[in-house]
């Protein structure tokens, strides 16, 4: 029992590189990609981002949560939103329970001050999902959620959403148009052309600002490149 605790932890870790080796070389390429989004937008700041893949397993919430601790890092105020109401991730990455979190919160059954949680990164807070609904993409769609969203708007200056995969269910495309711009993050090797193509064409097909791309797991070997982001 002990032994899986332990490994759980070194698997958390491993993900919050960013976090725990913040000068590393994969540390300084979570930079570059928050350095680009700062400057992806001349006339309006980008405030509210939403971080998906075309399918599972692309290193989405991985990334959401390295971009959320770096601009942290940077002196920004952060809130990182575990929108993946159907796996959610966040809880086990920052070591929380998930008992109460954003679905209690759209329900009307919590306020959001009780319901956010402080991380032991400064400036970052963490909104975990709460119980997985019946109902994710009608609770990101709702009324509520478009009020959550300006409120948080007015209490931070970066809000990172992670949502489920676009070609898997309807929930990143629902919440897209709320927000300010959205990455996609492919996974080099295991992302095939033709589905990022499909996931470019459902969030453009609803309005949403697609500002970059995130190839991640590049063999480093084969690049001086970890991650890179381009404006498409």
């Amino acid at each position: 029992m002990a032994l899986n605790k332990k490994k759980q932890l070194l698997q958390t870790k491993r993900k919050l590189v960013t976090q725990i080796s913040p000068k590393s070389p994969i540390s300084e390429q979570y930079k570059t990609i928050r350095t680009n989004i700062q400057f992806s937008s001349i006339d309006e700041e980008m405030q509210t981002i939403l971080v998906t893949s075309p399918g599972p397993g692309e290193g989405k919430s991985t990334t959401v949560s390295n971009l959320a601790v770096v601009f942290a890092q940077a002196g920004k105020k952060v809130l990182l939103v575990d929108s993946d109401l159907r796996k959610p991730t966040a809880h086990y990455t920052f070591s929380f329970t998930n008992t109460f979190g954003l679905t209690n919160v759209l329900t009307k059954q919590m306020s959001f001050e009780k319901a956010v949680k402080g991380s032991d990164v400064e400036n970052l807070d963490i909104l975990t999902s709460g119980p997985i609904p019946p109902n994710p993409a009608e609770l990101l769609g709702s009324k509520s959620m478009v009020e959550l969203t300006k409120k948080l708007k007015e209490l931070y200056d970066i809000i990172l959403y992670d949502t489920p995969p676009v070609l898997a269910v309807t929930d990143a495309q629902v919440l897209s148009n709320m927000c300010d711009g959205v990455i996609l993050v492919v996974s080099s090797g295991r992302t095939e052309k033709e589905t990022a193509i499909k996931a470019k064409e459902l969030l453009l097909g609803v309005q949403a600002k697609i500002a970059g791309v995130v190839l991640n797991n590049k063999d480093i070997k084969e690049s001086s490149y970890y991650y890179y982001y381009g404006k498409k």
